[in-house]
């Protein structure tokens, strides 16, 4: 009987050993996302990506603006002369993505170009469903697309992170259409040079949601095109969804730097 009754438990320590391995093996391959992040800096260069910058043709990377050290993509404006003179920016990566989720740490640095507009002090931005960098007009401010906005504090004010801005662009918050060209997250705000955590997670034009620090803070449906600074490009499809498009970091007169810029596909729904 003692026989039997060992043998019963090594059956069921055996068992339970399998289980525990199963599980452990299926946890690693339940996290697919970490083997197949793309890291969109991986090459240590900017090849994979084309800058575009407001009276310069796409391609020209003006005054070395974008540049990338260590594995950080820096937006500089040490070759500006304090003159900023509305000369917006964007560096795009290669190609276009549908269902995705981005991530990235930002942080804002230094001090803005002298002559830029009080409004773009700490502000810059993540652009989604980006219109083609090179069919964007020479002196196009801003491409057709879906906005993250990144901004920073002023050291006293309330001033989220993550918002959305929509360049050529509408789309539904709790089922309403939302036509103001900007409208702010529920995040908080970041008053210092500390490195911020976002993420992005995009469905085609059916869904967008940006997190800070690990928490949602913004969520919207229905992307489509219309409003406010629609380009000769978009100006057509007013009203049809906006499905696709290429990704951009944006410079707008103040020093910021990008790193741990990873992609994942996600498949269609």
């Amino acid at each position: 009987m003692k026989e039997i009754f060992k043998l019963l438990k090594s059956c069921f320590l055996f068992s339970l050993f399998l289980m525990v391995s199963c599980n452990t093996d299926s946890n690693k391959e339940g996290l697919p996302d970490e083997e197949n992040w793309i890291n969109l800096l991986e090459k240590n260069n900017l090849d994979d990506w084309t800058v575009k910058v407001k009276g310069y043709p796409a391609g020209e990377n003006y005054n070395n603006t974008f540049k990338l050290e260590n594995g950080v993509l820096k937006v500089d404006y040490s070759g500006y002369n304090d003159e900023f003179n509305n000369r917006f920016g964007h560096i795009y990566y290669k190609e276009p993505f549908s269902n995705y989720k981005l991530r990235l740490d930002y942080r804002f640095i230094g001090n803005q170009v002298a002559d830029a507009a009080s409004w773009a002090f700490k502000n810059s931005g993540v652009m989604i469903h980006c219109e083609n960098p090179n069919q964007i007009s020479l002196n196009q401010n801003f491409p057709v697309s879906i906005e993250v906005q990144l901004l920073g504090g002023d050291g006293t004010n309330d001033r989220p992170t993550a918002n959305l801005c929509t360049p050529g662009t509408h789309v539904e918050i709790d089922n309403e259409l939302v036509t103001n060209h900007c409208i702010n997250s529920n995040s908080l705000t970041y008053h210092d040079e500390q490195w911020v955590k976002l993420e992005i997670e995009v469905y085609s034009d059916s869904l967008v949601k940006h997190f800070i620090n690990g928490e949602k803070v913004m969520e919207y449906t229905n992307l489509i095109y219309g409003g406010e600074f629609a380009s000769d490009a978009s100006v057509p499809l007013e009203g049809e969804p906006v499905k696709s498009g290429y990704i951009s970091l944006q410079s707008e007169s103040h020093p910021i730097e990008f790193k741990n810029i990873e992609l994942l596909e996600l498949e269609d729904f």
